[in-house]
């Protein structure tokens, strides 16, 4: 990590409604690479070293608050009520930091692809005497974004809102991502010089730069590409977002040495583990929480959540690994299997059809099409352990709580609801009744009932 030399704070911005979502979910909730956008920001102020980090919310947004409050504790939400502008947000978090004298950033709670390495530049360029520095980018169609108006010198000289910009300040390309680093006390004390008299009526935290300049101060503009800043208003900008972060962590995947035989059809979670060597068919998504180590193959049409699937592994096609997966060496899930909170160990098959809920399966175990481990008894959920070797014959129903001995077998159609010991054979089925000619019997009985009913086929 970057050796830091001033303490280190972030304010998240998230009070807005974000009503263009359509939601009842405030905005920062809405997820992007299976991650709330939130959790991006607080993952980046963690990432940078942010020691105290506080996240401006409006009291109305429960979920947010319980959320925020679950991993960083009540104390770090401060509230905004009503919303009043970027600068207005900025203030309602000064009590909370009361006392801080190091080094703040502010975030936004919508913008979940701001890299850290963005972010150090920001304090970076507070290491070397700039009083702020506002992180910025070259939009290719600037619209209603601020510019930043740099002076001969290339220092930041002003950032003008859209609306009040003159044409040729219009003609800038350089855009404000609302991104701004500075010392606490200088911030906060420039913010009281803040007013509402703008097109707006809002509290401008753009402000501070005309400000700092007015005392002679120095700030920084630092530039990261458009597509890091993108902020998620509506479902669109969302959706646009989960593209940008699609593609780059397919292209870093296949960097490490993964192959994607169709890489525009696999789609990743923020925390996906894919070790080299790794080869991934069309159409997989993996969920949260997955790790394949080094010559796995996902094979066309898998999901994969809350999974570990160890070396030499082959899933799929269309297998559902689920939350508490772990696979060990070489196991094999095929078509139509699901698993959930189950440990496959070394060499064990499921080649097909089968549902292998709350399980523990033994080294070269074979699991025959159709089984079942029957886990759940409409109140509780019951383990079934099946001993190494063990081979379970196809269309079986293992009733949980049920223990299957090292190398037993279990015929096939059998419902199982007593353990079976060590290599024995179990078989639990019923008894087969023929009755000779009978069939002939009833067809003829039937045929006449029929055409008494005067019924046609």
């Amino acid at each position: 990590m970057t050796n830091i030399a001033r303490d280190r704070a972030a304010i998240i911005l998230a009070a807005g409604k974000g009503t263009r979502m359509k939601s009842d979910l405030p905005k920062v909730m809405h997820a992007v690479g299976g991650r709330p956008m939130i959790d991006w920001s607080i993952n980046l102020a963690h990432e940078v070293g942010c020691a105290r980090i506080v996240v401006i919310a409006h009291p109305s947004q429960t979920v947010l608050i319980d959320h925020v409050t679950a991993s960083l504790g009540r104390d770090a939400i401060a509230f905004q009520d009503p919303p009043q502008g970027t600068g207005h947000a900025v203030r309602c978090a000064q009590a909370a930091l009361d006392g801080f004298d190091g080094d703040l950033v502010v975030l936004y709670g919508d913008s979940p692809l701001v890299p850290a390495s963005a972010i150090e530049d920001l304090f970076a360029a507070l290491e070397t005497g700039a009083a702020l520095g506002v992180l910025g980018f070259e939009a290719a169609e600037p619209g209603l974004y601020g510019r930043l108006i740099l002076a001969h010198d290339g220092d930041l000289d002003a950032i003008i809102e859209a609306r009040e910009a003159t044409p040729e300040q219009l003609a800038v390309h350089l855009c404000n991502s609302g991104v701004m680093a500075g010392r606490a006390e200088t911030m906060f004390r420039l913010l009281g010089n803040v007013t509402n008299q703008n097109a707006k009526g809002e509290y401008y935290l753009t402000d501070l730069v005309g400000f700092a300049r007015a005392e002679g101060a120095i700030c920084k503009a630092v530039r990261c590409a458009e597509t890091d800043l993108i902020g998620c208003d509506s479902k669109s900008d969302l959706a646009e977002a989960e593209a940008i972060f699609q593609s780059r962590r397919r292209a870093d995947a296949m960097a490490s040495g993964v192959t994607l035989v169709a890489p525009e059809t696999v789609y990743f979670c923020h925390d996906t583990v894919l070790e080299a060597d790794v080869l991934v068919e069309p159409n997989v998504v993996f969920g949260p929480g997955v790790q394949v180590k080094t010559g796995a193959r996902i094979r066309a049409f898998s999901h994969l959540e809350g999974a570990i699937v160890a070396a030499g592994c082959e899933i799929g096609p269309y297998a559902r690994l689920r939350p508490g997966t772990v696979l060990e060496a070489g196991v094999h899930v095929g078509n139509f299997v699901e698993t959930k909170n189950t440990h496959m160990g070394e060499g064990a098959k499921a080649n097909h059809l089968a549902y292998l809920g709350d399980g523990r399966i033994g080294a070269q175990a074979n699991i025959g099409a159709g089984t079942i481990f029957c886990n759940y008894d409409g109140f509780m959920k019951h383990m079934t352990n099946v001993g190494e070797q063990a081979f379970i014959g196809s269309n079986s129903a293992l009733v949980a709580p049920v223990d299957i001995g090292k190398g037993a077998i279990v015929g096939s159609g059998s419902v199982i609801t007593k353990n079976v010991e060590a290599d024995a054979l179990a078989v639990a089925r019923g008894h087969l009744v023929q009755r000779e000619g009978w069939a002939i019997s009833f067809r003829t009985r039937k045929s006449a009932e029929k055409a008494a009913a005067g019924k046609k086929d």
